[in-house]
């Protein structure tokens, strides 16, 4: 049954950045689909401990600076100490700076591209070397963005940063998949988070992004459930190098 290829029972899954947000959103929709979460995240996560437990599913939390490239292994390690495996790596860490291109510093630049970019592909390293020591394959979901399609305006790290994920993405993808693992992303639209709080503030900015979206409202956490039990799941085998936009269908625009 087709189902049957969405059920992730027994599967464990690292989710980075999964204390609130898009990140919790996609934690809560795997271990939903079965899955025990290992969350890795620079705050204890309390909230989102709560709501996996609560759905009968084990949680790891593990406290990491992911732009620290050289203590990811050590959290692969470490979920397998605790797990016995690795199955799904969902990259979803991530900051925004906002300031004028003229403006914007070198600080800014390498903050948001050490924990966008790089540490999306030293954690998909780290992993895949674990998926392929278990023969197994595996799935890896990075989280692009609509700035991984468009230019935007006062991000240009973060437009960057989501570039380069879709990029990356497509490459460790044809490098992959003969070992069985699939390599996909999603890019949200303009979701409800804690990174949009000011545009949904600035009534202007907040009617004029509303009116092109033509579902008429924000993306909400749980609007990502769907797609990442998706793209962890049997159901997308044949997927790879892919990139999903969850957007309301803003770039039908």
């Amino acid at each position: 049954m087709i189902l049957n290829a969405f059920d992730l029972k027994g599967k464990i899954a690292i989710v980075t950045g999964c204390d609130t947000g898009l990140g919790q959103g996609m934690a809560l929709g795997l271990a939903q689909a079965g899955c025990d979460i290992v969350g890795v995240n620079i705050v204890e996560p309390t909230d989102t401990i709560a709501k996996v437990e609560a759905i009968g599913r084990q949680f790891l939390s593990l406290k990491a600076d992911v732009s620290k490239v050289d203590t990811l292994p050590g959290l692969v390690d470490q979920a397998v100490s605790r797990f016995g495996r690795v199955d799904i790596l969902v990259n979803n860490a991530g900051i925004i700076r906002r300031e004028d291109a003229i403006n914007f510093s070198e600080k800014d630049w390498d903050d948001v591209m050490n924990i966008n970019i790089k540490s999306v592909f030293f954690m998909s390293q780290a992993v895949a070397k674990q998926f392929i020591a278990q023969g197994q394959g595996g799935k890896i979901i990075n989280i692009a963005s609509m700035l991984s399609y468009q230019g935007g305006i006062r991000v240009p790290s973060y437009t960057a940063s989501k570039s380069g994920v879709m990029g990356i993405t497509r490459l460790l993808a044809n490098e992959w998949a003969s070992q069985g693992i699939n390599v996909n992303a999603i890019a949200p639209g303009y979701m409800a988070t804690n990174n949009t709080t000011a545009l949904r503030a600035d009534e202007d900015r907040n009617a004029a992004i509303l009116e092109r979206i033509p579902a008429g409202r924000w993306g909400v956490p749980d609007d990502m459930m769907g797609p990442a039990v998706f793209l962890a799941s049997a159901a997308s085998d044949y997927i790879n190098g892919y990139t999903i936009a969850v957007d309301g269908g803003w770039l039908a625009r």
